[in-house]
């Protein structure tokens, strides 16, 4: 009964908004934090992402066309922890828009509702493409996506407060149904737990830790720096000992290397979607971790 009349209370308030009204424009810098803030925003949002799940958001150019986009925008929607260092800079400064520089009401950052891991002790260049702040690929984890979730939410009521309620109500709802998911997640990967994997990139860190994966080795000898054909040779060579179940990579990796090592270590090179619209079944948050668990116990199978 009790679960019912929440149903209800969720679905009346979110009839509360206008049928008319200017939709708040959204500038989200991935899918992944685009597809929460649809979920979240609904029909108040107008939401445009400036990259694919095909892209390496670390490397992304910012057009003209990506410069107009922000200077129109009421919100920003970043990963943070540097993820976009290369190109989001240069992005805010060229727009000009006050509305979603660092700092106002417009300038939202994932990274920093949640603990990072892999927070590097010391920075040396000579250790490949560190993040002074932590691995800052945070959505591989549901956990993350529930309390970015919570503050992104606060964000949207806080930059249009005339549909703070529509976005309470729709955050709760979220919330309620990601939690769901979670529970159903976590029993179904019971499997993985423990199981011995080659990463490509610490892309895949969070995810890894979250279901507790057995990483033995990265293809990259270092982040960022592809392997050299001597480099593979030696993992070969060291995971004869102690041979994966697979090796994962993400959709938008070159998968050269990742083939190479897999038909001499002979376990499957798995090919994650990695971020919403990475595969056909990853249409949106949900779907995305529906088809990573699907492929990697399909690998294992």
């Amino acid at each position: 009964m009790k679960n019912v009349l929440c149903g209800a209370l969720t679905m009346f308030f979110l009839a509360l908004a206008p049928a008319s009204h200017a939709a708040v424009r959204v500038l989200a810098t991935t899918a992944d934090w685009g597809a929460l803030t649809r979920e979240l925003g609904g029909d108040r949002v107008d939401v445009y992402v400036a990259t694919t799940a095909m892209q390496d958001v670390h490397r992304v150019e910012a057009k003209p066309s990506l410069v107009a986009r922000a200077r129109t925008a009421d919100l920003l929607v970043a990963n943070g922890a540097e993820l976009e260092v290369g190109w989001l800079p240069v992005l805010l400064r060229e727009s000009g828009n006050r509305r979603i520089q660092r700092g106002a009401p417009g300038f939202f950052e994932a990274a920093s509702a949640v603990s990072l891991v892999e927070v590097p002790v010391k920075l040396d260049r000579a250790m490949g493409d560190i993040h002074p702040l932590g691995n800052p690929h945070i959505h591989l984890d549901p956990h993350n996506v529930a309390v970015v979730a919570k503050a992104l939410a606060a964000t949207l009521a806080a930059v249009d407060p005339a549909g703070a309620d529509y976005y309470a109500a729709r955050g709760a709802d979220f919330d309620r149904r990601w939690s769901e998911a979670m529970t159903r997640w976590q029993a179904k990967a019971a499997p993985l737990r423990d199981m011995p994997v080659v990463i490509m990139h610490r892309d895949q860190s969070y995810l890894r830790r979250w279901l507790g994966l057995r990483e033995l080795a990265a293809i990259e000898p270092k982040p960022g720096v592809p392997p050299s054909a001597g480099y593979l040779g030696e993992l070969v060579t060291t995971l004869a000992a102690t041979p994966p179940k697979m090796i994962l990579l993400n959709a938008y990796n070159d998968p050269k290397a990742a083939n190479w090592l897999a038909d001499r270590v002979h376990a499957p090179a798995v090919v994650l979607p990695y971020s919403v619209g990475g595969s056909p079944g990853a249409k949106d948050l949900f779907g995305l971790f529906d088809d990573t668990l699907a492929r990697l116990l399909g690998a294992v199978q």
